[in-house]
């Protein structure tokens, strides 16, 4: 080779090396470039934009409360005065022995009805039948009730049973009014009373 083409060689190899450190220069200054455009442009972007205020709802203030009326406290009453008594005396008591009561004297006795002296049955008797009656054969019972005065004897008689004839019942009476004797009756204090005595007489034909 000769000194020409080794000298064209160098060159060439020099321009190729300057060639790619342009291309080196150039790609780093593109790459830096861009990123800082772009940077540029973001921060434009981002500066510019609006932001708009949200705006508060408007609240509208709430009604005023009501007036209270004041109520004036109850009257309070004062305490009653307490009132402390003194103390009672001592009461000292001294015991009475009382003599036993009387026995109550016996009730009196009770009033007692009169007593028939001797038999009743014989104060009215076949002989006292009516005749009349005893020719008619009439029978019956007649029921009676006699007054006895404080002497013994009848003062007064009531038929209180009928034998359905008169004439029996009237010889009823007739014959215990004049035939009757009697132990009087006595009051609560003993002392002879006027009483009541009630008894029958049957009449009945003989046989």
């Amino acid at each position: 080779m000769s000194y020409a083409d080794q000298k064209m060689g160098g060159n060439r190899l020099v321009v190729i090396i300057i060639v790619a450190a342009l291309h080196v220069v150039l790609a780093y200054g593109l790459i830096t470039g861009l990123a800082f455009e772009a940077v540029k442009q973001v921060t434009k972007r981002v500066t510019t934009i609006d932001i708009e205020e949200e705006k508060e709802p408007e609240v509208e203030p709430p009604p005023p409360p009501p007036e209270q009326r004041q109520v004036a406290p109850p009257p309070v009453a004062p305490p009653p005065p307490i009132s402390v008594a003194p103390a009672p005396p001592q009461i000292v008591t001294t015991p009475v022995i009382l003599p036993p009561r009387p026995a109550p004297p016996p009730p009196p006795p009770p009033p007692k009805p009169p007593v028939p002296r001797g038999n009743p049955g014989s104060w009215a008797g076949p002989d006292d039948y009516p005749s009349r009656a005893l020719r008619e054969e009439r029978e019956g019972v007649t029921r009676f009730t006699v007054t006895v005065d404080t002497k013994g004897k009848v003062a007064s008689c009531q038929v209180t049973g009928s034998s359905g004839h008169a004439d029996l019942d009237e010889a009823t009476c007739k014959n215990i009014s004049r035939r009757g004797r009697f132990k009087p009756s006595t009051d609560s204090n003993g002392n002879p009373a006027t009483g009541t005595w009630s008894s029958a007489v049957r009449w009945q034909m003989p046989r």
